[in-house]
């Protein structure tokens, strides 16, 4: 047997001919666009044979007679017993004219050539999309009823096909897959599709739920899907049988169907994400009229908001258009032909979890971001403030390792001396590391950095607003210090925000740039004796989330890190830490390197985040428990203002197992 075949080198197309060249003495002749030689050596080692076996003829689809050249279309003439006709455009995302040019014409072309080589029988694979958004069920024998075919996915599936019914004068058979997925065995798939854009949200689930959590699922359609294995299998089975095929048509779909709800409760299941109890009817949103959805999406911001949701979450404008897909599909004549064979379409349940094992392994697109810190800071210009010793320290030498030109500020020159020459030894001498004393609670000072920042070093691409200064002293004990206040916030808060808005006139020019400001988790769990501090790094919060919604548009983000404790020298003189579980400034600076790759607006512990919820929902209960934490854990007798030493603090039973327990925060 000899066959000509279009859409070889396509994911269903591929596997088909490996199939057709398994037959016996069967020559497999390939259509190839000019400049894809290169994939003939790939293909010949997939299909096993050489090219004796598996030709490929050179040609275009959207050109007459598909391009092929004369003398090749003459030599062919009488050799060929079937053409199958894959090609065609299968994205969702494509534009109209391609899909125009590529599955009308495209068609038009092919038939064309098959009548000028005299082929023996044509084998169009057309579409479940032929029949558009038809209401109810669908038969193999229907055709002219299709309706609801506004979309040019279904128009030119739809005309495609009517094509080789209506201008084919050779013996014609009409495939219609559904919705093809990856190999039922082992997963594979070669590209984003159908169900698989909701992965991602599906993934995002799993990362943020635990799996226990009941969650709300999106109900709608049917969704017809059948794994590309048994796409072929069937294709090459019934295109060789003794079956009636001068002009049949045969639906290669799943004969049970699925609702989109059950679709994606099944896919969480195979993703160990949270179970969808409850769902959601689509079809409610039927009810808003087109009118109010257009004006809708004719506001700015409510586009801006949708079109950043549907990005993030990766899935296609027309996405919802499928949601409440009305059609189901029979069968009969598919089930009658493939009867005796052992061909059938496997249950979802049971190859789900080898769908979602491949995507997650090579189809997810963050597999194909870069997100290791070099990857990010490599080459850029970062300003580590307060990067002499601790937390600033240890991020500073994360960036000056990953290739950052890696800029730290502090007030002692000694000490950035020393600093400067630790980076340098852990990341290489030739680690491009700057150093600049200044004080950032002053203003001049501040200015002036700002300044040389710019021209020398032409601004920055990240800042990191580490300085800051803490000061751990109850209230009643705070009356005549006033100045602690004051200082504090003339540091953590004024400081921030002189280098911050100094430098974000040159993000802006820029349109890019990101600032990350260390904040405390005493911010979320309200830390008593920390009123000072919290406070400072409180304001800078705020100031944060204002600026973040002002700079949005303009490639400026923000993230606050909720910082629990840290081992670091400004925590030193309080010796009642010495008992606490802190993080280590390594640790602490592994943070910063996240908020740098993946820019969150917020990075926050666990118990950060829990602490905040009980002051939201339970804030009486949450000032008990935070008051009793306050008289367990007594101040230091330097901040008594008792300047000679006294004993080591003596915890009870209950303080020291509190503090065991609440792991991190500032007591």
């Amino acid at each position: 047997m000899h066959y000509f075949v279009t859409g070889a080198t396509g994911f269903i197309g591929k596997r088909l001919v490996k199939k057709l060249l398994a037959r016996k003495g069967a020559t497999v002749h390939f259509l190839l666009r000019p400049g894809s030689e290169g994939k003939v050596p790939d293909l010949l080692s997939f299909w096993g044979v050489s090219k004796q076996r598996a030709i490929p003829v050179m040609g275009d689809l959207t050109s007459r007679k598909l391009g092929v050249a004369p003398d090749v279309i003459k030599s062919l003439k009488g050799q060929i017993d079937a053409v199958y006709h894959l090609a065609a455009v299968y994205d969702l995302g494509a534009d109209e004219d391609s899909q125009v040019q590529v599955n009308i014409e495209g068609t038009r072309n092919l038939v064309e050539f098959a009548k000028a080589v005299d082929a023996g029988h044509v084998h169009h694979v057309s579409s479940i999309a032929a029949a558009g958004l038809y209401e109810g069920v669908f038969r193999e024998d229907m055709f002219d009823e299709a309706e609801n075919l506004d979309h040019p996915y279904f128009m030119t599936k739809h005309e495609s096909e009517k094509i080789v019914r209506t201008e084919c004068k050779l013996p014609w058979t009409v495939y219609r897959p559904a919705l093809v997925v990856g190999d039922s065995a082992t997963g594979e798939m070669d590209k984003i599709d159908g169900p698989y854009y909701f992965f991602k949200l599906i993934q995002r689930m799993r990362q943020l739920l635990p799996p226990w959590m009941p969650t709300v699922g999106l109900e709608g359609g049917r969704i017809n899907i059948v794994p590309v294995d048994f796409v072929v299998n069937a294709l090459d089975h019934i295109s060789h049988s003794k079956h009636e095929l001068k002009g049949q048509c045969f639906h290669l779909v799943d004969p049970v169907g699925y609702r989109v709800g059950d679709v994606l409760d099944i896919f969480a299941k195979a993703a160990h994400a949270p179970k969808m109890n409850l769902f959601v009817n689509a079809a409610l949103m039927g009810f808003i009229p087109k009118s109010v959805k257009k004006g809708l999406m004719a506001l700015a911001p409510v586009r801006r908001v949708y079109n950043a949701v549907m990005k993030d979450l990766g899935l296609p404008e027309d996405m919802f258009t499928f949601i409440n897909y009305p059609t189901r599909f029979d069968c009969r004549q598919t089930a009658a032909a493939l009867k005796g064979s052992g061909i059938e379409c496997p249950k979802l349940n049971d190859y789900a979890w080898r769908l979602w094992d491949y995507w997650e392994r090579n189809l997810d697109p963050d597999l194909f971001i870069d997100r290791s810190l070099k990857g990010s800071v490599g080459g850029k210009v970062v300003l580590v403030t307060g990067g002499s010793s601790g937390i600033g320290l240890a991020a500073a030498i994360k960036f000056a390792e990953a290739g950052a030109i890696t800029i730290i500020c502090a007030r002692g020159e000694d000490k950035l001396a020393e600093a400067v020459a630790e980076i340098k030894a852990k990341a290489g001498k030739e680690a491009q590391v700057h150093s600049y004393s200044v004080d950032i609670s002053d203003e001049a000072g501040c200015a002036a950095f700002v300044k040389t920042l710019e021209e020398v070093h032409g601004g920055v691409d990240f800042l990191i607003n580490n300085a800051g200064r803490s000061i751990r002293r109850a209230i009643e004990n705070s009356y005549d210090r006033f100045h602690d206040f004051e200082r504090t916030m003339q540091l953590n808060y004024f400081g921030c925000l002189r280098i911050t808005m100094g430098l974000l006139p040159g993000m802006v020019a820029k349109r890019k740039g990101h600032v990350v400001n260390i904040s405390s988790i005493g911010v979320l769990t309200n830390a008593p004796r920390f009123s000072a501090y919290v406070a400072s790094k409180a304001a800078l919060d705020a100031w944060t989330r204002c600026a973040s919604s002002e700079f949005a548009d303009q490639g400026i983000s923000f993230t606050t890190i909720n910082m629990p404790l840290v081992r670091t020298p400004m925590i030193a003189p309080t010796k009642i830490y010495n008992n606490v579980p802190t993080l280590s400034p390594e640790e602490a600076a592994d943070m910063i390197a996240e908020a740098c790759v993946y820019k969150p607006v917020r990075i926050a512990t666990r118990l950060g985040i829990f602490g905040q919820v009980l002051h939201a929902t339970v804030p009486r209960v949450a000032q008990i428990v935070m008051n009793t934490s306050f008289r367990m854990f007594p101040d230091s007798d330097a901040a008594k203002g008792d300047k000679a030493k006294g004993e080591k603090p003596k915890l009870s039973a209950e303080a020291m197992a509190l503090q065991q327990m609440m792991r991190g925060i500032h007591f």
